[in-house]
């Protein structure tokens, strides 16, 4: 790096400490806030990342790399973005105001370019090397795939106590990605205090057990250059062995304080000669002079990092470095007041009256941003292809069958019915795929890795599942982590927007587990990944497998998740219709997501009464589409009462609706496939601009004609509760509401309350009788 190099980063990081500090500042103090409500920001936080982010914008980058910030230092990202072009000063004073800049880096909430969306601590950070395999995926597969970049994540060192860091890396294809490059603001302070004890070695040997490059920039070259000196190293001990509660404490007070503290634990004559030669206020700046602020050290070791497997950079910082609440352990939201953000312009060169003052273009620091902004240019997205999605595969379901073993089937069939759609659909599954029906789809296709793996049991002739492990393969299959599954599937589902590579990603888990990995699930979807979440099996359908794998409160999970349609259908046939639809709106602008929650039981398809005739037929289809259809022929003003299911209870349903029949009791049938869909088409009703659930609550329920209802699905009863207001009809509703135990199928649906009789029962109930 040239002299002027190394003048205009120290330049343009004093103006970013600056603009970050300038941009927390004025949405604060410069906003009316009528609610009183605070507004809040991060100025300590983005203090600390400064000097890392500034070498990399500004020295290492290219187009082709993409970066995953902290969420607290989120101004930091904007002032860079400011100072290169990216984004227009407009948005400079509207941080957390609407229509503005985003309190955490939104991909697709925010002006200016934001690679990662980084809210949820921990999740955030673990996208880079999830977007890594999925480009990964891509140009396997592909030539025309985008070169491949680095994928950096920037990381608070309280982010480490996230579980899902330690299962992302842990991850058995870690170790050979070389393009990652994770970057730790070791401050030493989480939220609420300074962090306890030393614990950065045991840090450094979780990464490097995984296979890690680890790095560790504590010191900066000036305070190196000390240590060299007589009374250097004994220094160098005496500061790292200090608690980070007493560095901190240092950091606060006056620097002619600062040697009597160091000397307190007493120290050789070398050592005080050391330190009381010093000038106060060089000794001041030694203390401070950290690997993670020292550029110059940062970009060598940015460029000479390893690309042979993933490299963890742990960068000593400080917590509010340049800012006068440095150090104190109260700082994460503290906000600087007037007459300390005047003190700071002064220093930073700029002034609180003018404070979005950018470089002259003649300045050597104006000419880097100037060269910066064009090497980080991307190029334009390649228009997506058409992906031509049937509406069906046109195969009848003439035996019993399970909407899991249906889904398997479909994924099978594809290959060879609907030859465009298939190359671009990848399943995943965390060691579910036997299990969860993906057995044929993965004889088809094989399964994916970084590198062909020989296959040991090829020759067995008793297998029946095939492990062909290859690049070409179109199964990724993960170990025992939800989150991990969810977190590739949110990354596979972005690719269209990254890259512009349309993908079909399908995962699939046991629907008890969707629970734990909802936080990360809701992450892809937020970040727009579009992707297909397959849960199977569901509720106590599964009877003999117990409390321990039920799901009760899934159905409600899907419906209540934004930019993502539920769906629970019963029958092998609404499955493939429902599934197929599914696909047509992943991967795409506007798109959405699913839920698909499935059932091993299977269920005589003749109960679907499906229509022969053509036309009939394709009616049927739309209705399950569009969230569920009437099963009975019954004129819907001669009911007496109708009975609701949704799921693997619909032979119950039907059953009960004879029993009633045999009574005398004219019993109508509804059947579910999406009550998210049913209960947007509700919530549509009266709403003065079009909403997008239809109108199939009319269908299914019409005005004309209240009846009382029994809802009955393997979930929550809660979850179907919204359709005693379609008609203003009593209702009972039927589902699970306690924790299961291992029986019989016929034993789980009595003990729940979900049997036919249960069902005829409430429905004698409502009617008084």
């Amino acid at each position: 790096m040239t002299d002027d190099e190394a003048t205009a980063l120290r330049e343009i990081s004093t103006r970013v400490l600056w603009l970050s500090s300038a941009i927390v500042d004025a949405a604060n103090r410069n906003r009316p806030n009528p609610s009183g409500v605070k507004v809040g920001g991060h100025q300590a936080s983005s203090a600390s990342m400064v000097d890392i982010m500034v070498a990399l914008w500004f020295h290492e980058l290219t187009h082709e790399d993409r970066v995953s910030v902290k969420p607290h230092a989120s101004p930091v990202l904007h002032a860079i973005n400011y100072l290169l072009g990216d984004l227009d000063p407009k948005y400079l004073r509207t941080l957390r105001e609407k229509g503005g800049l985003q309190s955490y880096p939104s991909r697709i909430k925010d002006p200016d370019t934001v690679d990662f969306s980084t809210g949820s601590v921990g999740i955030g950070a673990t996208a880079s090397l999830w977007a890594a395999m999925s480009l990964r995926y891509l140009r396997s597969r592909s030539a025309a795939a985008p070169a491949a970049g680095r994928f950096v994540s920037l990381l608070g060192d309280a982010e480490l106590d996230e579980g899902a860091i330690w299962e992302a890396i842990a991850d058995p294809a870690v170790p050979s990605m070389g393009e990652l490059l994770w970057i730790v603001d070791l401050n030493r302070q989480s939220l609420d205090r300074v962090v306890p004890d030393i614990q950065i070695e045991r840090l450094q040997g979780m990464f490097a057990a995984a296979g890690w490059q680890v790095i560790t920039l504590k010191w900066g070259r000036l305070i190196s250059e000390l240590f060299e000196l007589p009374g250097g190293e004994e220094l160098r001990v005496r500061l790292e062995a200090m608690p980070n509660e007493e560095y901190q404490r240092m950091l606060r007070v006056d620097s002619s304080q600062i040697a009597d503290r160091i000397l307190d634990g007493g120290g050789s004559d070398r050592l005080r000669a050391l330190v009381r030669d010093l000038e106060p206020a060089r000794l001041a700046a030694a203390i401070r002079d950290l690997g993670g602020h020292d550029l110059g050290l940062l970009t060598d070791t940015y460029s000479s990092a390893a690309t042979n497997r993933p490299t963890v950079i742990f960068a000593y910082t400080i917590k509010g470095r340049g800012l006068p609440t440095e150090g104190h352990p109260n700082n994460h939201s503290a906000l600087l007041t007037e007459a300390q953000m005047h003190d700071l312009a002064e220093r930073c060169g700029t002034s609180l009256e003018d404070p979005w003052r950018s470089f002259s273009a003649d300045s050597i620091s104006g000419r880097l941003c100037s060269t910066r902004a064009e090497l980080l240019k991307r190029p334009p997205l390649r228009p997506l292809p058409e992906v031509a999605v049937p509406t069906s595969l046109g195969h009848p379901y003439r035996k019993p069958t399970s909407t899991q073993a249906a889904l398997g089937r479909l994924l099978a069939d594809i290959p060879r019915d609907a030859p465009d759609l298939a190359p671009y659909i990848v399943t995943c599954s965390p060691d579910v795929a036997s299990s969860t029906n993906l057995g044929g789809w993965i004889n088809k296709t094989g399964v994916w890795s970084i590198a062909d793996r020989r296959d040991w049991f090829a020759d067995d002739t008793e297998r029946i599942l095939k492990w062909a492990e290859l690049p070409t393969g179109q199964h990724i299959e993960l170990g025992i982590a939800e989150v991990n599954l969810v977190s590739l599937l949110g990354e596979l589902g972005a690719t269209w927007s990254r890259w512009g590579h349309r993908l079909i990603p399908i995962g699939t888990l046991y629907d008890p587990f969707v629970s734990r990995a909802l936080e990360p699930w809701s992450y892809g979807i937020y970040a727009g990944g579009q992707s297909i979440l397959v849960g199977t099996p569901s509720g106590v359908t599964l009877a003999p497998e117990g409390g321990a794998h039920q799901s009760i409160t899934t159905p409600s999970i899907g419906l209540e998740q934004p930019a993502c349609t539920a769906w629970e259908p019963a029958f092998a046939q609404d499955l493939e219709w429902t599934f197929l639809h599914a696909m047509t709106q992943v991967g795409i602008p506007g798109g959405t997501s699913a839920y698909f929650r499935l059932s091993t039981r299977p269920i005589d398809p003749d109960l679907a009464r499906l229509p022969e005739e053509p036309a009939l037929l394709e009616r049927r289809r739309l209705q399950a589409v569009a969230g569920g259809y009437r099963l009975t022929d019954h004129d819907p003003g001669s009911e007496q009462v109708t009975l609701v299911g949704m799921g693997a209870i619909m032979p119950e349903v039907t059953q009960a609706a004879q029993i009633l029949e045999n009574l005398g009791i004219a019993a109508g049938v509804v059947c579910l496939t999406s009550a998210d869909l049913v209960f947007r088409s509700f919530q549509q009703r009266g709403e003065r601009r079009p909403g997008t659930g239809g109108n199939i609550v009319e269908t299914l329920f019409p005005q004309p004609y209240p009846t009382p209802l029994v809802t009955v699905l393997d979930g929550h009863p809660h979850t179907l509760s919204f359709l005693a207001g379609a008609r203003g009809d009593r209702i009972r509703c039927l589902g699970v509401t306690e924790f299961g135990q291992s029986s019989s199928l016929a034993d789980a649906y009595a003990l729940h309350g979900i049997d036919a009789g249960s069902i005829v029962d409430a429905a004698l109930g409502l009617l008084g009788r």
